[in-house]
């Protein structure tokens, strides 16, 4: 079987590269061709575009690299209609699948969106041109199969691969003996783009000094050099750079402060009590929140649907917001774990990423 997948961005890359073992496993000759990244590569997939060049994050960023996108989209449409695939699989990233969706559709190609987009967060309308332009859709939230059903379209529910990729993840010693230090460690994700990494990084690292009982450690990310974030950490002494070793980092932290994304959901399921962080361009955010239809802006939130965590957005990204946020976080550091049973407990069983290849193995027979 011949499958073409889009993922643009590092989580995308992770669930696709577990997709992509899981369908090997039926069909250990499949021809996948994909835009991802290292994992998805070696999971199997030739990779046509790495997603280090595909993400541009907040609405302003977006128009200016508007050019390069639409020369992505042109690229990707005579990619696919070249590689002649059984099956477009689509891993989230909405604005750009959604385009090819609709393309793929009325060329007759079988389109199958695992990783529902979140629509329901902030353009609900979308869901009837998703159910008019797929062939199958695959949710990983458990509230995604009522929200869709609503709007007369039938998605199917697996759970969510975070699961399978966590508990396939050996928990390591790496990260200690990269830091070698004995102080409880307090790790940063300031998330995987130049831009979120410049806006959010400095606010992070202005609470270091507060806490010297810690070892702060930066989760960097595979796309970018040590030297760019060492930028950032200038003479500060507490600071240490652990690369591409996020899971490992978390196996070992006390606290987190996270960038909003899937990565608040994964430091959850470490259960490492964390801090939400969030800053985009001022025009960026000012349409965002116009749009965004949802209280919380981090999954376990949403997911928990109560303030289980603190968020700090925008204008509440300050250094005594943290600090403060950070003695609270440590004084109730067994009610966010409790909170996390309830999270696990919600998310259900294991197997995500086998049952989605099932589906679309099944799909193509």
């Amino acid at each position: 079987m011949k499958l073409y997948i889009i993922a643009g961005e590092a989580s995308g890359d992770l669930h696709g590269s577990n997709l992509i073992a899981a369908f090997r496993r039926m069909d250990k000759d499949a021809d996948i061709r994909a835009w991802g990244g290292d994992l998805m590569q070696k999971s199997g997939a030739h990779i046509v575009k790495h997603y280090r060049d595909l993400a541009f994050m907040g609405f302003i960023e977006v128009v200016q690299n508007l050019k390069t996108i639409l020369g992505n989209l042109k690229f990707c449409k005579k990619d696919i209609e070249a590689f002649k695939p059984d099956a477009l699989v689509l891993i989230d990233y909405p604005g750009f699948n959604l385009r090819i969706a609709k393309w793929a559709k009325k060329k007759g190609i079988k389109v199958i969106y695992y990783i529902a987009p979140q629509i329901w967060a902030w353009n609900t309308k979308r869901v009837h041109e998703i159910k008019a332009n797929t062939d199958m859709i695959i949710s990983i939230l458990p509230f995604e199969s009522d929200f869709y059903a609503k709007h007369g379209a039938h998605v199917d529910y697996v759970g969510h691969p975070l699961l399978d990729a966590i508990q396939s993840n050996e928990n390591s010693t790496e990260a200690f003996k990269e830091l070698q230090t004995k102080k409880e460690i307090f790790a940063l994700l300031p998330g995987s783009r130049k831009q979120e990494i410049k806006r959010i990084l400095p606010k992070m690292l202005s609470v270091v000094e507060s806490y010297p009982q810690f070892q702060f450690v930066i989760a960097g990310s595979p796309t970018m050099s040590i030297s760019y974030y060492q930028e950032f950490i200038g003479t500060l002494k507490n600071v240490k750079i652990v690369s591409n070793k996020t899971y490992p980092l978390l196996s070992i932290a006390k606290y987190a402060l996270v960038s909003s994304g899937t990565a608040t959901l994964e430091t959850a399921l470490h259960r490492v009590p964390q801090i939400v962080c969030y800053e985009g361009s001022p025009i960026s955010f000012a349409i965002a929140k116009r749009l965004i239809k949802v209280k919380y802006i981090s999954l376990v939130n949403l997911i928990l649907d109560q303030p289980a965590l603190t968020e700090l957005i925008q204008k509440d990204l300050t250094k005594n917001n943290l600090q403060s946020s950070i003695n609270e976080l440590i004084r109730n550091r067994s009610k966010v774990l409790t909170d996390y049973d309830e999270l696990i407990n919600l998310l259900g069983s294991q197997g995500a990423s086998e049952k989605a290849a099932k589906l679309i193995f099944s799909s193509l027979l």
